[in-house]
């Protein structure tokens, strides 16, 4: 080999390392891209502190259910807050199911660092605090949306709620990563997974999964693929909604043995 090209050669597999070494050391920032600033509590909803096991304080908002209705703990995305959680859910409150939308740690004002064994406490608190409210494990429903599907999907392994529903999910951040950087080892640079894969299998109660085929930032295949490792999973397909669903028009609803 000519000097030029060893030369040449070796330059782009240092820019590669580097390339790859930043996203093993940002990784973090990466999937957390937290919003900082005062926690915004969307209007109807009242302000409530979750305790984690670790100590922590973190805000949310609370709506109660109307009579007779199931109430939904949501859990957002990697870059969402509690308003973009609230206009997810707003068909819900007009519906009269009770909210609790949770927030993680680091975001808004809330103290600590995203991890995803720290993401796992700040849904146990979530489940907590609705637990000390009087309401049953089969009167609680667990939703998540991207990011906020790993979070409620392991949490379900835990404990029986009423349903689970997932809303544009993805088998594993390994997965997700792969996918957008097939160039770079990220299956084995990954330190959060969130395998809700292996997790969904584990879940008992009955499963719901949303996904758009316009989805750019997590496949569509994902969502199936997920939706049929659940032993009791329905599958709603949308045409257009992107990773933000709009919920309309669903195309098709296949669904495995529940």
């Amino acid at each position: 080999m000519k000097v030029p090209l060893l030369v040449g050669a070796v330059a782009v597999s240092g820019l590669y390392l580097a390339v790859v070494l930043a996203l093993y050391l940002g990784q973090h920032a990466i999937i957390y891209p937290a919003p900082r600033g005062p926690a915004s509590i969307p209007s109807g909803f009242e302000k409530v502190t979750l305790h984690t096991a670790d100590g922590l304080a973190l805000t949310a908002a609370w709506r109660p259910a109307k009579s007779g209705r199931h109430t939904v703990l949501f859990f957002h995305g990697n870059g969402d807050s509690l308003p973009g959680a609230a206009a997810v859910t707003e068909g819900l409150v007009k519906a009269g199911y009770g909210v609790l939308l949770a927030d993680y740690r680091g975001y808004a004002d809330n103290p600590g660092k995203p991890t995803e064994e720290g993401l796992a406490l700040d849904a146990e608190a979530a489940l907590d605090f609705a637990n000390r409210r009087g309401i049953a494990a089969n009167r609680i429903v667990l939703m998540g949306a991207s990011l906020g599907t790993g979070v409620a999907a392991e949490l379900a392994t835990k404990h029986s709620p009423a349903a689970l529903v997932l809303i544009s999910p993805f088998t594993s951040l390994p997965d997700v990563a792969a996918a957008a950087v097939p160039w770079a080892p990220v299956r084995r640079l990954m330190l959060d997974r969130f395998d809700s894969r292996t997790a969904i299998a584990r879940v008992k109660a009955p499963i719901l999964v949303l996904h758009a085929a316009d989805d750019r930032v997590i496949p569509l295949a994902q969502g199936e693929a997920l939706a049929q490792a659940a032993p009791h999973a329905r599958f709603i397909r949308f045409e257009q909604g992107g990773h933000q669903i709009q919920f309309a028009r669903p195309t098709q609803t296949p669904s495995s043995d529940g």
